[in-house]
């Protein structure tokens, strides 16, 4: 009989789902080494937490704790 998935199990199947369509959204438009590079971005702005924008690119989200 099969495991009956969890809600975090589905919810993390989704996200795998729709970064492999995003994935494959980009190799069709960029190429594989264009790709890989913005994942492996991404990781390192994960991993050292950065944020993904730019905070000029969002005045109104900048904090005025000068």
């Amino acid at each position: 009989m099969a495991k009956q998935l969890t809600q975090e199990e589905i919810s993390k199947d989704l996200f795998f789902k729709k970064l492999a369509d995003l994935s494959t959204e980009m190799i069709s438009e960029h190429g594989k080494d264009f790709t890989m590079g913005a994942l492996l971005l991404a990781a390192r702005f994960i991993a050292e937490n950065k944020p993904f924008e730019k905070e000029s690119e969002h005045p109104e989200r900048v904090s005025s704790a000068s």
